[in-house]
């Protein structure tokens, strides 16, 4: 009889959770996509995991543990995404256009993400425990936009009257805005040049573009 190594049976039960886990957010994010939050069902995401209700409350107890866990899959996607175009080195305005290069990727490959975030988002403001979850990831996402363009601002490249914290949230609601032209991402493209225009600074035009 084969003796299993502990270390490898404990492995491989992590791994077994850990993609069991995976494949309920993403059942649970495409009943957002097609329902609304309202409609997320702990039955209909077992059904379509291929699980039985119990094992599905075995990995996500409670409706907090699941918006969580959905939050998790959307921030580990977005991470995985910018790591695939790294800053280091960059000019704040070549960060910027990175951040429009991410979300133009995203509405024009996988869509369903950004409608999963503004669901969560719309939810949050009638629901504190999804705002717990939400808003440090939006909150993350403000903050970057907002070093960004305080580095530029700084180094001459963006214009030196801008408020970097004020010009962060016009700058992401502006792209939050385009994406709802559906199968429209020229209309994106047109927005986020309008936007790289009115702040770049033209004396600095020759050295950024």
């Amino acid at each position: 009889m084969k003796i299993e190594d502990p270390k490898n049976c404990l492995e491989l039960k992590r791994c077994d959770t850990d993609e069991r886990r995976r494949q309920i957010a993403l059942a649970a994010r495409q009943l957002i996509v097609e329902r609304g939050f309202e409609g997320l069902r702990t039955r209909d995401i077992a059904e379509r995991v291929g699980i039985n209700v119990a094992t599905l409350h075995y990995h996500v107890p409670s409706k907090e543990a699941l918006v969580e866990l959905v939050a998790q899959s959307l921030r580990d996607e977005f991470i995985a995404q910018a790591e695939k175009r790294p800053r280091d080195g960059l000019s704040p305005l070549e960060m910027l256009r990175h951040e429009f290069a991410d979300f133009r990727e995203t509405e024009v490959e996988n869509p369903a993400l950004h409608l999963v975030m503004i669901e969560l988002a719309e939810r949050a403001r009638r629901d504190e425990r999804i705002a717990a979850v939400i808003q440090p990831m939006q909150a993350y996402w403000h903050g970057q936009m907002t070093d960004i363009l305080q580095q530029g601002r700084e180094d001459g490249c963006f214009r030196a009257d801008i408020d970097p914290e004020a010009t962060a949230s016009m700058v992401i609601g502006a792209m939050i805005s385009a994406r709802r032209r559906d199968d429209d991402i020229a209309f994106f493209d047109r927005v986020a040049a309008e936007l790289e225009r009115s702040l770049v600074n033209p004396a600095a035009t020759g050295k950024t573009a």
